[in-house]
């Protein structure tokens, strides 16, 4: 089965600028990918070239093993832009089925319910969008973007302006979407978000990828921590695997132990080294 989304030798300018060079991506069937990188990185571009709204200078894309921009692609995927905006007028329950006639989609009624259920607007399907909470929206967003049940979502700072009981039911939202084998591709600022529910993260800035991999392969070691009763003991050149012998050491030498703590970095802090902006 092909990938939901790949991308080779992916190249986009603008003019002089070169918005992308060379990208190579994968988001597998089921995975949610986190998209990081600053202002300007390259991140709204690819996901542009995804979506088909702009054709690549050099290289490919595939949405389900699709052209990028296709028929056949557009109908795998959906998407969530940042600052999206429903008419105020319309119901929770009429937003879908205006998606659900521009999608081509003949779920009708009970994919309507299914959706609503899905983001737990339910009991809100008749509910204005001008009477919705911010939270609400997002996820009737997200509603949205599932109509046609696409096999991958493109979600473009899904959580960044809500509170964090709307982060939280955001992210059992994406982890539910995964256990029904729906591909995500979240572009996201909050790194702690993206540390919690991404199987795998890509740091991008200048147009390419500069780290990729599981948010713990991401990470680095940055020593061992001791407690014991005379105090804090600490080994900053020690790994996860010398934390055995450290403590054996230590008891044999008479100290009593309390806690080890093994210090790695974190993702914000790998994604400011990625970025070039660790020294600030």
């Amino acid at each position: 089965m092909p990938a939901a989304l790949q991308t080779r030798a992916l190249a986009k300018r603008y003019g002089t600028i070169e918005a992308l060079r060379g990208v190579e991506l994968e988001v597998g069937e089921g995975e949610l990918v986190g998209l990081l990188g600053p202002n300007g990185a390259g991140k709204s571009t690819l996901v542009k070239i995804a979506v088909g709204l702009v054709h690549p200078t050099g290289g490919d894309a595939t949405v389900c093993g699709a052209p990028a921009g296709s028929a056949a692609a557009r109908a795998s995927l959906g998407y969530l832009a940042e600052l999206f905006r429903f008419p105020g007028w319309y119901s929770a329950d009429e937003v879908l089925l205006l998606h659900q006639r521009l999608a081509g989609s003949n779920g009708g009624e009970a994919e309507r319910t299914e959706l609503l259920r899905l983001v737990g607007l339910l009991d809100a399907r008749g509910r204005k969008v001008d009477a919705m909470s911010k939270g609400m929206q997002q996820r009737l967003g997200i509603a949205q973007a599932l109509v046609g049940s696409p096999r991958i979502l493109l979600l473009d700072e899904p959580t960044s302006a809500l509170d964090p009981a709307g982060r939280r039911t955001v992210r059992r939202l994406l982890e539910e979407l995964r256990a029904r084998g729906v591909a995500v591709l979240l572009n996201s600022h909050l790194l702690s978000e993206v540390e919690l529910v991404c199987d795998r993260v890509v740091i991008i800035t200048g147009g390419s990828v500069v780290a990729a991999g599981t948010p713990a392969e991401l990470s680095r070691a940055r020593g061992v921590e001791i407690e014991t009763a005379a105090g804090l003991r600490e080994f900053p050149d020690a790994t996860r695997d010398d934390a055995p012998h450290l403590v054996a050491e230590l008891v044999a030498a008479g100290e009593r132990i309390y806690e080890v703590r093994v210090r790695r970095t974190s993702l914000e802090e790998t994604y400011l080294h990625a970025v070039g902006e660790d020294a600030t």
